[in-house]
C-alpha cells in the first residue's frame, strides 16, 4: 500500500536527534520518513551528493524543513544557500506541502537581526548571518511559508500530527464531492465525443471509418491512465510508440532492458533505482506500432499501473 512520503530537510549534526525523534513519530503514524542518514536518498558517484536529495525532494509528498543555528554544508548548485535550504527552495518550487521550523533562540533572535541588518554585529544564536537572511526570504513569500518556532521535538511532532489530522479530515470532505465531479467530467467526455461521432456520421463523405477511429484516438483512456499515474498537469496526445517513449523520456523517465522485466510487464519505466515504476500489462499499439483505439468500457487501468518496488536494505551514507 503506497504511504505518504515525508521528506525530514535540516542540517545534522547539530540536529540529529530531533531529526531521529520526528522520523520515528512519522512511522507511527504509519508514513515514510525520508532522511539521507538511514540510507533512504540513493546517490551516485558520478555526480555531487546533494543532486541525490534535490531528486528525491521531488518524489516526497510534504517537506519538513527544521532549521537551528548552523548553516550547514554550502550547495555546490547554489553556493549562496546551504543543501537543506535549496531542498526546501526546490520543495517550494514544485509546489509540495512544506512546514517549516525554526529553533526557539533563532527565532527569537530574528527580530534583532531585523533592527541591525545594515550593521556589523554578532548574534549568538546562528554561526551565519544567512541563517537568519534565508528566513527572511521565507517570510517574504507570499504563500505557502508558515514558520513555527520549537525548542524541543515534541513541539515539532505534535504539530505535525495536528496537521496531517486536518489534511486527512480535509482529503475525507472532498471525496464526498469527488464522485459528483467524475460523473460530470465522464458525462461531458460522453457527450463531446458522441457529438463528433454524430457530426461525421451524418455528413456524407468518404473515409468515415479512419475520421471516427481519429475521435476515439483523441479521447484514448490511456492518456487520462498515465496523466493521473505521472501528475502530468497538462493534456497528454500521442498516436505512435515512439511519440509515448519521447514524452515518457523528456520526464526523465528510462525504459528497462526486456530481460529485467517483471513477469506479465510488456514494457517497464522507471525514473530511478528504488522507487515506483511503470508497467505495461497489455501492448496497447498495433504491428506498425500505432496506438490502438479503446473505448472507456474496453479499458482496463491495469494494463498501466505504478509498481512500488520490493523493500531493499541499504547502509548508512554519510552527509
Amino acid at each position: 500500500m503506497a504511504r505518504p512520503r515525508i521528506f525530514i530537510s535540516s542540517t545534522f549534526y547539530d540536529l540529529r536527534q530531533v531529526r531521529s525523534d520526528i522520523e520515528r513519530s512519522i512511522r507511527e503514524l504509519g508514513y515514510e520518513p525520508v532522511r539521507h542518514e538511514t540510507g533512504a536518498v540513493p546517490y551516485s558517484k558520478d555526480e555531487p551528493l546533494e543532486s541525490g536529495a534535490y531528486r528525491e525532494i521531488e518524489l516526497s509528498d510534504v517537506i519538513v524543513f527544521i532549521t537551528g543555528g548552523r548553516f550547514g554544508s554550502q550547495s555546490e548548485a547554489e553556493p549562496d544557500y546551504s543543501i537543506s535550504q535549496v531542498e526546501l527552495k526546490r520543495a517550494l518550487e514544485s509546489g509540495i506541502p512544506v512546514f517549516i521550523f525554526v529553533e526557539s533562540a533563532v527565532f527569537n533572535e530574528y527580530n534583532t537581526y531585523q533592527l541591525n541588518k545594515d550593521t556589523k554585529i554578532n548574534y549568538s544564536s546562528v554561526d551565519d548571518i544567512r541563517v537568519f537572511k534565508f528566513l527572511e526570504e521565507l517570510y517574504l513569500l507570499p504563500s505557502n511559508n508558515p514558520i513555527t518556532p520549537f525548542e524541543v521535538a515534541s513541539d515539532i511532532t505534535n504539530y505535525l500530527k495536528e496537521q496531517f489530522a486536518g489534511l486527512f479530515h480535509r482529503f475525507l470532505q472532498e471525496q464526498k464531492r469527488l464522485k459528483e465531479v467524475r460523473v460530470l467530467d465522464e458525462m461531458n467526455s460522453i457527450a463531446k465525443t458522441l457529438k463528433e461521432l454524430v457530426g461525421f456520421l451524418t455528413d456524407e463523405r468518404r473515409n468515415n471509418d479512419e475520421a471516427i477511429k481519429g475521435i476515439l484516438l483523441s479521447n484514448h483512456p490511456a492518456f487520462r491512465r498515465l496523466r493521473q499515474l505521472t501528475r502530468t498537469p497538462y493534456r497528454i496526445f500521442f498516436a505512435t510508440r515512439s511519440e509515448m517513449e519521447a514524452w515518457l523520456k523528456a520526464r526523465n523517465w528510462e525504459q528497462v532492458p526486456r530481460g529485467e522485466l517483471d513477469p506479465g510487464s510488456f514494457e517497464e519505466w522507471m525514473r530511478s533505482p528504488g522507487r515506483p515504476y511503470l508497467s505495461f500489462t497489455r501492448d496497447i499499439f498495433d504491428e506498425d506500432d500505432r496506438l490502438l483505439p479503446f473505448m472507456a468500457d474496453d479499458w482496463n487501468d491495469d494494463w498501466i499501473c505504478l509498481v512500488s518496488p520490493a523493500p531493499s536494505e541499504e547502509g548508512d551514507i554519510p552527509f
